[in-house]
């Protein structure tokens, strides 16, 4: 059973995911910050791959991004950095990463890097499955999807208040994991809520999805957070947590009092 699977399986609701940019704040981050999210009580990590040109993220992911790669960080780097993570932490207490990491990111790098070796790689060191936004429906039962099963990692899709209840059946078929529903049709960070959210999600749940939903785009607090975890099996935060990294240097520190104020 994939990790991902265990989660939902065992926890069933209230699945909180957070979102975290590999190489930031310092390029060495990455794996403590990672296990700061373990210790604080995130059960998804989501680890984003930076990108020159990144089209769903909002100003601070995007921001968050750039200073990364200005740090170095590149694909072949972050497999570097992660060989051990399963096994050993940045404490030196000989623990590791136990819950789920997903990789997130966009397809030209990771085309570049090779898709089967980033997919070989990627289940190597133990990453559990993907996001990546701008890899089609079509691209995905063509050629991708085949090369992403062959390595067993899940692969989970996108979906918006716009999109069809035939669509949303069809990416749920293929989505293995999670279905990730935006809030709105924005960036991530983004304000901006759609005013009939709960319906979309209501919608949703009332479809019977093969998949749990979890919910992104605008979840910045508890209040963000209990509101949607009434209507979905949880949700993800990213730009609220990069700002709180921003915010305070000591990342232990930072991501103990962000998920506190989250979690309660």
């Amino acid at each position: 059973m994939s990790r991902i699977k265990e989660l939902f399986d065992n926890k069933g609701n209230n699945v909180l995911n957070i979102y975290c940019t590999a190489g930031y704040p310092k390029l060495d981050s990455t794996v403590q910050i990672m296990q700061a999210l373990q210790q604080n009580g995130a059960d998804i990590i989501e680890l984003g791959m930076p990108y020159s040109d990144p089209l769903a993220d909002g100003p601070v992911i995007q921001q968050s991004g750039s200073i990364a790669l200005a740090n170095g960080m590149t694909i072949a780097k972050l497999f570097e950095q992660l060989k051990d993570f399963r096994t050993n932490s940045p404490y030196g207490d000989g623990g590791g990463i136990a819950i789920p990491v997903i990789l997130m990111g966009y397809m030209n790098p990771v085309l570049q890097y090779g898709f089967e070796k980033f997919c070989a790689a990627a289940a190597a060191v133990g990453i559990d499955g993907l996001i990546l936004p701008d890899l089609t429906e079509y691209e995905f039962e063509k050629e991708y999807g085949a090369l992403i099963k062959k390595y067993d990692l899940d692969f989970i899709f996108l979906v918006t208040p716009e999109t069809s209840e035939e669509r949303i059946r069809k990416l749920d078929s293929l989505s293995s994991g999670f279905l990730y529903a935006v809030s709105s049709s924005s960036t991530t960070g983004s304000e901006k809520k759609s005013t009939n959210t709960e319906e979309y999600l209501l919608r949703l749940r009332n479809l019977q999805l093969k998949n749990p939903v979890l919910v992104g785009f605008g979840i910045s607090n508890k209040e963000s957070f209990d509101t949607v975890c009434q209507h979905a099996d949880g949700a993800i935060i990213g730009s609220a947590y990069i700002k709180a990294l921003e915010n305070n240097p000591d990342v232990n520190a930072a991501t103990k009092s962000f998920l506190s104020s989250i979690l309660g």
